[in-house]
């Protein structure tokens, strides 16, 4: 008869920081001169998203400042554009859900914006400023429609913001749109189809790997596992980077920490503080 004590020990919090450090000192992201350097960083990121949607008044003024003081480097957030040409941070195409306004955006002016209550108590801001009254930080942006990205890109180009910026897109074609005008020095993640095709190819399907910087993906998809050890261990070797969204539960924290992730977004940033602070992981 098998002892009852005869099982496998169970990884104590000691292991678990000790093996994020070994994760941590394998990674050589700052000695490869080809990492785009919005990702050369030598521990996993920290990412705000929207500024921590639960824990402040969304893609808001209050809410930058919040992850900042914080102490986050990385702050998520969206683009939009305004009737009279202005990049907004903003996540949704109309203001119905997040204000007492109504109509879509791009139908106001930037004046009329301002002054615009998100949540009762946030205020909007444009991403020239943001980027203006954040230099060290780096920021992960959406855009979020066809007519945003030019002017999008303009601004980067602007204030030479390309290096602390990683634009994402739901839309596959306005990726393509932005690597072909700035190829070399724009970092991207991918939409969805070159996700779908990295995830192909982790289980051996032929396809070709997609143009991008960072595979940033939720960690299921229509129920199907997406953020497995197969996947980001493919990804490592394609030399992608994978950041998973939106992560607001400690035990998924700490799972994808164990499985290597190299960054997470959450709308509670004061969570993954802790959980980074408990593995020795700076922000």
């Amino acid at each position: 008869m098998r002892a009852l004590n005869n099982r496998p020990n169970l990884p104590t919090e000691a292991d678990r920081v000790e093996e994020t450090l070994r994760l941590v000192d394998q990674r050589h992201y700052a000695s490869q001169m080809s990492v785009h350097p919005y990702l050369r960083n030598t521990s996993p990121l920290a990412i705000a998203h929207r500024g921590g949607a639960l824990e402040t008044p969304e893609n808001t003024r209050e809410a930058f400042e919040y992850a900042t003081s914080l102490g986050y480097r990385y702050l998520e957030t969206d683009a939009q554009l305004t009737k009279d040409g202005v990049v907004v941070a903003f996540h949704d195409d109309e203001l119905d859900r997040v204000s007492n306004h109504a109509g879509k955006i791009h139908d106001w002016d930037w004046a009329d914006l301002r002054d615009v209550a998100i949540h009762g108590e946030g205020h909007l801001i444009d991403i020239e400023s943001l980027l203006k009254e954040y230099p060290g930080t780096y920021f992960n942006i959406d855009a979020k429609s066809d007519a945003v990205v030019d002017p999008l890109l303009a601004v980067l180009t602007r204030l030479d913001a390309f290096d602390r910026v990683c634009v994402g897109s739901f839309s596959d074609e306005r990726l393509r749109r932005i690597r072909a005008n700035h190829s070399g020095n724009v970092c991207t993640s991918f939409g969805p189809r070159g996700t779908l095709r990295c995830v192909l190819s982790s289980f051996g399907a032929p396809v070709e790997p997609p143009l991008g910087n960072a595979l940033q993906l939720p960690t299921t998809f229509r129920g199907v596992p997406l953020l497995t050890e197969r996947l980001i261990t493919h990804a490592h070797k394609l030399g992608l980077f994978v950041h998973a969204w939106t992560i607001d539960d400690e035990d998924e924290m700490v799972r994808l920490l164990d499985l290597g992730i190299d960054g997470i977004m959450t709308d509670r940033p004061r969570l993954l503080k802790d959980v980074f602070a408990s593995r020795g992981l700076p922000l």
